[in-house]
């Protein structure tokens, strides 16, 4: 039979969904497909759904991370029993993570096979990632301990573990292929992270400037609050630090926080060259995610009024340029509402193609009278040739006398 059955149809699309938008691995010409590979009954696969579920909740760590480590840097001069408690904890998961993935198979990019040989995976890890995972998950009282005098300084070896931001670019990177997730939305909230993340280290950093300067009432915040600034709660002297990277950020500057000392001088213009930089990337990211959603608007105005120009120049009758008119706004219709996508379906494989004509159209060329009695492998070779066509109202489809070189079939409309 030339028709699939139903459950063979749902079993192929499962089985080729595993490459569709995901990190699968794609076989290249004459190899065999990885989706019967078994691997070794310890090792993991990286594909695994409960690997994965693992990965996102390191994600939601390394947000705390990015948070805490810059703040302990800037802020605290000692350690803080709450947070350092807390620091162990998540320092605990990756320390079991560095474990893991010792027995997480690999891609083999020079030949696209997953490796699941232990020594291989030992060996690739270790020469790659292994010695900055370990040094990140150090504690950092130890650290404290083995670190050189001119290094002991809270929160100093804390900052390392930014290391493990790799994590949210892969997961970024990842969700912007998945299309249960509009893409706009996560570039959109991948650029918000990043701001924030910018804001966030420049405030720690300038105020670490000023607190570790030896005259508190020349400095940026001393000239604020007084030489006891270092009496305030800690949530006012946050609050003000990161008032003054976002002013300074959004080059707004009102003046009120300003660099007193040369150390604050020099930071306030690296920061502002940063600034230039990241503001660039904002905009233009943000530029092309508007650009793009209007895109499609803009084209079809312009359409209109090129077809609008072209009728009054060569002075056509309104009829005609109704009917121009009307067949470029039903295409944009059509178009923008998902009922034309010929360019699409082009692309895809004649299979493909042929199993979607199928679905549209077979029902509707069986019940016409021309076909009755026609045997069902003709009628699938005709709608594999099949396409859907819109016409607006008064439109001449074929005219009196003409040759045609088409078939139609009237759906709706007369």
């Amino acid at each position: 039979s030339v028709l699939c059955g139903q459950e063979e149809i749902e079993h192929l699309s499962r089985e080729s969904s595993h490459y569709s938008l995901t990190t699968g691995i794609i076989p290249s010409l004459g190899a065999r497909s990885i989706r019967r590979v078994k691997l070794r009954s310890y090792i993991i696969s990286p594909h695994d759904r409960r690997y994965r579920v693992w990965e996102t909740f390191l994600v939601l760590l390394v947000i705390y991370t990015a948070w805490v480590s810059p703040f302990e840097f800037g802020f605290l001069g000692k350690p803080d029993t709450p947070l350092a408690v807390t620091d162990n904890v998540v320092n605990g998961f990756f320390a079991l993570d560095i474990i893991l993935t010792f027995f997480v198979a690999y891609l083999d990019k020079a030949a696209y096979l997953l490796i699941d040989d232990p020594k291989k995976i030992a060996w690739k890890y270790g020469t790659s990632w292994l010695a900055f995972d370990v040094i990140s998950t150090i504690p950092s009282e130890l650290a404290r301990r083995i670190s050189p005098k001119p290094l002991r300084s809270y929160g100093l070896f804390n900052m390392l573990r930014l290391w493990r931001l790799r994590r949210v670019s892969a997961l970024f990177s990842r969700l912007e292929k998945d299309k249960n997730f509009n893409y706009f939305w996560v570039r959109c909230a991948k650029l918000i992270c990043v701001t924030v993340f910018a804001v966030h280290c420049a405030g720690c950093f300038y105020y670490r400037i000023a607190a570790r300067y030896r005259d508190p009432g020349r400095t940026w915040i001393g000239a604020s609050m007084g030489d006891n600034f270092h009496e305030q709660s800690l949530s006012i002297r946050y609050v003000t630090s990161m008032y003054w990277s976002i002013t300074t950020l959004t080059t707004v500057g009102y003046g009120d926080l300003h660099p007193v000392n040369t150390p604050e001088m020099i930071f306030d213009i690296f920061y502002m060259f940063f600034n230039l930089g990241l503001t660039a990337y904002l905009i233009g990211n943000m530029t092309n995610l508007v650009v793009h959603g209007t895109s499609r608007t803009r084209q079809f105005r312009d359409t209109i009024q090129a077809a609008s120009s072209f009728a009054q120049r060569n002075q056509l009758p309104p009829r005609l340029l109704d009917q121009m008119v009307a067949h470029l706004s039903l295409k944009y219709r059509t178009d923008s509402e998902g009922l034309q996508q010929q360019e699409t379906l082009d692309s895809l494989p004649k299979a493909i193609r042929s199993s979607i004509s199928h679905y549209l159209f077979y029902s509707l060329v069986d019940n016409v009278y021309l076909f009755h009695g026609v045997s069902n492998d003709l009628l699938f070779q005709l709608v594999s040739e099949m396409k859907a066509e819109y016409f607006p109202p008064k439109e001449d489809v074929i005219l009196q006398n003409e040759a045609p070189t088409d078939f139609y079939i009237l759906v709706t409309g007369a």
